[in-house]
């Protein structure tokens, strides 16, 4: 039984059910089961293999429960003629080496990316298209199909190709050594202080529901020789325009997210006790919404910061490090999307996505 306590409707939330939940006979898997609902029609699932053993360990779906409502779905032995409905990589992510060493993530919604050693590497050694940031890249799809691999493909025939729209949107967002959308920093002596690239990446995860991974980072001082050291734990769900983070980390107990300002000419809006900020800016012939959203009970004040040196103009968002780890989300749309028509609707979406983690699905077996 999946019961929702929020007044509006729910669809796009992902709900697990683990292997130590099912009881599996000698032989049995969990690819030998399904989830139906009331009436027995089998529904749209994704396994999860999270540790990489080979095997899975969960099966994800995305129940659809009513404002106030409660929905009842069973768990199904799957018969020798039965099938799950065919999907496909909704949710995808991978290394990209094609295009030096991006990692770039994506769902029905959204895309985003972020940089490599090699690409660190060649910006340090002044080698033509490097690139220094541990900053998130945004690439505007308006598409519900993936786009990595094939704007990946074109740009292998022409560099500029991913940036002019043709149908599915395009690359336009500039980062350079910004925190661009969720990008972390550690405030120190007024000061805020970032790490360089990635260095090694761990896939978890790809399918209908979710896609997962890693991203490892080598340890740097953030100005008071307090060595900091991290993990980014990172999740896209289907249906949502922000990212999970969570980050294992130590040498702080704070981490400021930051939403890059551009030119400075849009609008922040801060609901501190929704624990969200967001940035509504002017892009080309658009508009760009840009948010941070902090996990319940993590969210510690917000700090704008305006500066004449290039790519330093932010809005951050301070997390509490709670047992070593700090939980946030971020993510944005695109007015050309036609996800949403204005700047109020994105603010309703927000504040639901507050209110849905502050009081998930609540999930009961029998």
């Amino acid at each position: 039984m999946v019961t929702n306590s929020l007044s509006h409707d729910r669809t796009n939330e992902v709900v697990s059910i683990s292997k130590e939940l099912i009881r599996m006979e000698t032989g049995q898997s969990l690819e030998n089961f399904g989830v139906s609902d009331e009436l027995g029609t089998l529904l749209l699932i994704q396994y999860a293999d999270n540790d990489q053993d080979g095997t899975s360990d969960e099966i994800l779906f995305q129940p659809k429960v009513t404002a106030n409502g409660q929905a009842k779905f069973n768990i199904k032995l799957l018969g020798k003629s039965e099938k799950n409905p065919e999907n496909e990589n909704i949710c995808f992510s991978r290394f990209v080496p094609e295009r030096t060493d991006d990692y770039a993530w994506e769902n029905d919604k959204v895309a985003f990316r972020t940089f490599g050693p090699t690409a660190q590497k060649m910006k340090e050694e002044g080698v033509p298209g490097g690139t220094l940031t541990s900053g998130i890249d945004c690439w505007l799809k308006k598409v519900e199909y993936p786009i990595i691999n094939s704007w990946y493909k074109k740009f292998e025939s022409d560099p500029n190709a991913y940036h002019i729209d043709t149908g599915e949107g395009l690359d336009n967002f500039h980062v350079g050594i910004s925190r661009g959308c969720g990008g972390l920093a550690v405030k120190r002596n007024e000061e805020f202080h970032t790490s360089k690239n990635f260095i090694s990446y761990e896939t978890r995860s790809n399918g209908y529901m979710r896609t997962s991974f890693a991203l490892n980072y080598a340890p740097w001082f953030s100005g008071d020789s307090a060595e900091v050291a991290l993990t980014q734990h990172i999740s896209l769900d289907r249906g949502s325009q922000l990212s999970k983070y969570v980050v294992q980390v130590s040498g702080t107990d704070e981490l400021s997210a930051g939403l890059t300002l551009h030119e400075n000419d849009g609008q922040i809006t801060i609901d501190s006790l929704g624990g969200w900020i967001s940035y509504y800016q002017p892009h080309g012939d658009s508009y760009l919404a840009m948010a941070l959203v902090a996990s319940p009970g993590t969210f510690s004040g917000s700090e704008k910061i305006v500066t004449d040196e290039k790519d330093l103009s932010h809005v951050y968002m301070h997390v509490a490090v709670q047992d070593g780890k700090a939980e946030y989300y971020a993510g944005f749309s695109w007015l050309e999307s036609g996800q949403f028509e204005d700047e109020e609707a994105w603010f309703t979406y927000l504040t639901r996505f507050s209110a849905q983690i502050k009081k998930p699905l609540d999930v009961a077996f029998e």
